[in-house]
């Protein structure tokens, strides 16, 4: 039986979706007015013509207590990469159309094409099997070309919908974001569009119960940031940004590790823990990402900066968005094209909007200059990470965040000497480990060393205690004193020759202590013929 185009903008399921689907759709019809405002100003877009993006459409307004009447239903392509004519057709007209006939948006004066003035809306989830991206098209009706550097329109669908309400045909070029450091703006015709988006369905739903999860017991873990150490040049200004992250993360109550080195975090390097990550600049999966047991903090927040990290969701090796989803992640962000770095999400911004409370579309579009444009936003656009505060946190986490908050109110003695307090009767390596970050941070690579070696002390785990050796093997070497870094690398090396992350060190071994040359073969006599 046909379905009529009011009948999918209805949200209704396909007669060929599973009859548990049918039944997830029943119950939220039970449950359409929804109490949480977020939940009433968000939609949820999903493919018909595939039968697990229906399911996970539903699931998700199930646990999110999403109206009913908030779930639409498109029938697009399949392929995460869509014409422009199609983006046009098969999704930016059916949900503008949906959105005025059902009351949400209104425009100035009723004037049809003009900008939306009021909206009911303000966020949109787009679901696995909605397109990703918008090719580009040689000449559009209606567009405006800009300076020939920026005169490109292909885009991701998530950015070109975000300005959907502005009802413009300008697609060539990057346009204006309005909220862009106004995390909480409202402005009328903005959608905050996010996608919930993953090689796998299975990682999808995972994401979703992981988020919900975290909003609820804390989120709580290390911040991983890995900056390239550049000062000057066209990247400086990014790699500023990394470095902000970290001193906003490490200063009001999250652990952080920093690393300057121009590439990523090495291959076996042991990034356990892991509630934020924040690095760049490799194109493919590489250094500690490769290794199969990585694995993020249930709720983590990941992001790698690269021009082309978003290009593919459904490969779960390719680029970065879908890789850090299969390991754990639980939201992250990326490009889809060449964005350019200005024009990027500055990552300073987004991780101290989420850290501060903000939700995650909140802070992912706080943080983006420009829209009509490259990045895409891969998570529940309501989760809140920091939401539960310190609620549910363990003891060494809580001691850790109070010990921090100290530092910044009371100034760095009264902070340390808390923190090394809280350490001692704790035993926990979380704290000092930490702690000496904090040290390193400032400058004070002594107390550091200091403070890494009692965290080995009361680490149990074998990856942990070879994390704070490589912290003070790294000062060390930093300070010229190679000579106690290969020490300290060989001594960690037979406490666990059997760890993974020896494999890491065996490699800073044969750093500071090269084997000497072969010596080459003695020249034989010639032969006379």
């Amino acid at each position: 039986m046909a379905h009529t185009k009011a009948q999918r903008r209805k949200g209704l399921p396909l007669f060929f979706a599973p009859l548990r689907l049918c039944v997830s759709f029943f119950f939220l019809a039970l449950h359409a007015q929804a109490t949480n405002p977020d939940a009433a100003a968000t939609v949820v877009v999903y493919n018909e013509q595939d039968a697990s993006s229906v399911d996970l459409a539903g699931y998700y307004a199930e646990q999110r207590g999403i109206p009913f009447d908030h779930l639409i239903g498109l029938t697009c392509p399949l392929e995460e990469t869509v014409s422009r004519a199609d983006y046009e057709r098969t999704i930016a007209e059916p949900l503008r159309e949906a959105f005025f006939t059902r009351g949400w948006w209104k425009t100035e004066a009723d004037i049809k094409g003009a900008r939306v003035a009021e909206s009911k809306l303000r966020y949109v989830v787009l679901i696995r099997g909605i397109p990703l991206r918008i090719g580009a098209v040689a000449t559009w009706e209606g567009d405006k070309p800009i300076a020939p550097s920026l005169n490109s329109n292909e885009a991701s669908v998530d950015s070109e919908l975000a300005m959907l309400g502005m009802q413009t045909r300008q697609i060539s070029g990057p346009l204006e974001n309005p909220v862009f450091r106004k995390p909480q703006a409202e402005i009328a015709w903005l959608l905050r569009v996010c996608r919930l988006d993953a090689a796998e369905p299975a990682t999808v739903r995972r994401m979703i119960n992981d988020s919900l999860a975290a909003e609820k017991n804390g989120l709580w873990g290390f911040a991983y940031v890995d900056s390239r150490g550049l000062k000057s040049g066209p990247m400086g200004a990014g790699d500023q940004w990394f470095r902000n992250v970290a001193a906003d993360a490490a200063f009001h109550g999250i652990p952080c590790i920093l690393d300057t080195a121009p590439g990523v975090f090495p291959e076996h390097h042991p990034m356990s823990r892991m509630a934020l990550y924040f690095g760049w600049y490799s194109g493919p999966l590489a250094g500690a990402f490769l290794d199969p047991e990585l694995r993020f903090e249930p709720g983590a927040v990941a992001v790698h900066l690269h021009s082309f990290s978003a290009t593919s969701l459904r490969a779960p090796l390719q680029g970065w968005c879908a890789p850090l989803l299969e390991r754990g992640a639980a939201a992250t962000l990326g490009n889809v094209y060449e964005p350019y770095l200005t024009f990027t999400p500055h990552l300073d911004q987004f991780e101290a909007s989420l850290r501060a409370g903000d939700n995650f579309a909140q802070a992912a579009y706080g943080s983006q200059p420009v829209l009509s444009w490259m990045t895409t936003f891969i998570g529940d656009p309501l989760y809140r990470p920091f939401k539960a505060g310190k609620t549910g946190m363990p003891a060494d986490y809580v001691a850790y965040r109070e010990g921090a908050d100290g530092w910044i109110a009371k100034g760095r003695a009264a902070g340390e000497a808390f923190l090394q307090s809280k350490g001692r009767a704790l035993k926990s390596g979380i704290v000092m480990e930490g702690l000496g970050c904090l040290q390193a941070s400032v400058n004070d690579s002594k107390a550091a060393l200091a403070s890494w070696r009692t965290a080995r002390k009361y680490y149990k785990n074998d990856a942990d205690r070879i994390r704070c050796a490589l912290h003070a093997i790294d000062a060390l070497r930093a300070a010229g004193k190679n000579a106690a870094a290969l020490a300290l690398t060989r001594e960690q090396i037979k406490q666990a020759p059997q760890a993974m992350a020896s494999a890491r060190l065996r490699a800073i071994e044969l750093e500071l202590a090269p084997p000497p040359p072969s010596p080459s073969p003695s020249a034989s006599p010639g032969v006379k013929l």
